[in-house]
């Protein structure tokens, strides 16, 4: 198993996973175009299938076009489908509810709720026959729910949107603004990362990316040190902590 961010911010959002048999896309959050030039160069010719997260534009934007471009089944909680349905998106639906286990092709997929101030918003949990991936972002909050799906994973994509500090000194964001970012039904930051990171971690992780870093409101080298730290404290210091780039994928991440 082996995954790819193809990018991750405000400016959209899309994550690819893939095993021998299967290629499936995680939020198409980028323009059309963009999704398939990065699908392009991380050298995939065929999507088997595209998750979606929740609704929001930085998650779907590129969705309606690409869809009409080549078909894929679309795989979506019965409410987001109905949101998305209604902006005029045209698909083969194929629609579960939250906390609901499939399977496809090869693969096991997983769905849990997150809080997030979304219709319906989930996570999911991939595994193969040897190797899991877990993905996380747009949660305000850590339940005893995510924490119980995401532990024993080989790799996981995190949400570590922001720094408190640089979230409380930001100017260019209103109060309320602040106070949406920081709820329950909001965006994980740095520190909820590492908390959830000190409950999961284990000697089997591989890989940890963080993704959807506000541009004002963090900086990469204090989100690694952070999470880095953490990990290290518990013993994990072998693992690899990256974080998603916006503007361009940063190549393969191997579960071996």
């Amino acid at each position: 198993m082996r995954f790819a961010v193809l990018g991750s911010g405000s400016g959209g959002n899309a994550t690819l996973v893939a095993t021998a048999g299967m290629h499936i896309l995680i939020d198409a959050g980028l323009s059309a175009k963009q999704l398939q030039l990065r699908i392009q160069a991380m050298e995939v010719e065929k999507i088997d299938a595209i998750f979606i997260t929740h609704e929001h534009g930085d998650h779907v934007r590129g969705l309606k076009t690409f869809l009409k471009q080549q078909s894929v089944p679309l795989y979506t909680t019965a409410a987001t489908a109905h949101v998305l349905k209604e902006t005029g998106i045209v698909g083969s639906w194929k629609t579960f509810e939250a906390g609901q286990h499939f399977s496809l092709g090869d693969l096991q997929i997983e769905s849990f709720a997150i809080q997030h101030d979304a219709v319906d918003p989930v996570g999911f949990v991939i595994r193969s026959q040897q190797k899991n991936f877990g993905l996380l972002s747009d949660a305000g909050h850590v339940t005893r729910s995510v924490i119980e799906h995401l532990k024993g994973m080989h790799g996981l994509f995190l949400e570590a949107n922001y720094d408190d500090d640089l979230l409380a000194a930001d100017t260019k964001r209103p109060w309320s603004i602040k106070q949406r970012i920081s709820s329950r039904h909001g965006h994980l930051s740095n520190k909820q990362a590492a908390e959830l990171l000190e409950t999961i971690g284990h000697e089997h992780l591989q890989h940890v990316v963080l993704g959807h870093l506000s541009g004002d409101c963090n900086e990469s080298a204090l989100a690694t040190k952070m999470i880095q730290n953490t990990l290290a404290s518990k013993g994990l210091g072998h693992v690899n902590v990256d974080c998603a780039c916006q503007d361009e994928p940063r190549g393969w991440w191997h579960l071996l």
